[in-house]
């Protein structure tokens, strides 16, 4: 017997959030944090995927493969995306989830893990 059901968006999100952390682990990314927010009722997404590079050069590098490496496997583009003025804080938008990539400075700051603390995270473990 085959399955004949049609993929559900909860299913084209995880594929999502893969392709995301995926890209972010290729350029060196570490520190990764997901927020969950699907069991909060006032969340600006659905989540958001937390991440820091060591410099503002390696920023723009795990932004820029993280949209470009999302686009090739899963044909999404950001709805937008802001920050590389300066790359110590990019974030990218894909509606159901967004993204941020720190310099480290810049995420202990903005400590966005502490302001959404109801929700629940996920610390994924650094690559070596």
């Amino acid at each position: 017997m085959t399955d004949n059901t049609q993929p559900t968006a909860s299913h084209n999100f995880s594929k999502l959030e893969e392709a995301v952390v995926n890209a972010i682990q290729d350029r060196k990314g570490i520190n990764i944090t997901k927020i969950d927010f699907s069991k909060l009722e006032s969340a600006p997404s659905r989540s958001f995927i937390i991440c820091e590079g060591k410099s503002t050069s390696q920023v723009s590098a795990i932004a820029d493969n993280i949209r470009e490496s999302v686009r090739e496997k899963t044909g999404t583009k950001p709805y937008n995306y802001d920050g590389y003025r300066n790359s110590q804080w990019i974030v990218i938008d894909y509606g159901d989830l967004i993204v941020h990539v720190f310099v480290p400075e810049f995420r202990e700051f903005y400590n966005l893990e502490d302001l959404w603390s109801d929700a629940d995270l996920i610390e994924l473990p650094n690559l070596d």
